[in-house]
């Protein structure tokens, strides 16, 4: 059962990816441009709600396909954090007093795909795989960032 699981691993966390980055696009996405809700866009420059709606959209597209996917997810995890410390925090101790369980989660979230890296069906991946037929080297010797063997 234990072998079955972690030979799924990848593709779990490439789900997961995919899922987190979805929606972290999406709440860029509201507050760039006033799509997906009832709320107005956000002020072109304005701080720091624009510049993290921004790293929303933008990191969550990135996180969503797999391209650069610990880079992305780091600034992604920084930018909850300071949302979680700056606007949520001061007003309570806890998230759910807060209202910051989504900040949180998203942080916790995008900390850990940069150590998991992106997953099965990043572009990363797929990028990772096509150096290395045009590199000349072994498909089986060459070795993504999670560390699994690529096949062709």
């Amino acid at each position: 059962m234990s072998a079955r699981l972690n030979n799924a691993q990848p593709y779990a966390i490439g789900l997961f990816r995919i899922v987190v980055g979805l929606l972290f696009a999406c709440h860029g996405a509201r507050s760039l441009f006033g799509v997906l809700g009832d709320e107005p866009a956000v002020a072109a420059g304005t701080w720091p709600g624009w510049y993290a709606a921004v790293i929303e959209l933008v990191g969550g597209t990135l996180v969503l396909l797999g391209l650069g996917t610990r880079a992305a997810s780091f600034i992604a995890s920084g930018a909850m954090a300071y949302a979680y410390f700056d606007v949520h925090q001061p007003t309570a101790l806890m998230p759910i007093q807060n209202q910051g369980e989504l900040a949180a989660a998203f942080c916790w979230a995008f900390f850990l795909l940069v150590f998991t890296g992106s997953g099965a069906f990043g572009v990363d991946r797929f990028l990772a795989k096509r150096s290395s037929r045009s590199s000349g080297t072994k498909a089986s010797e060459e070795k993504t960032d999670e560390n699994t063997p690529v096949t062709v």
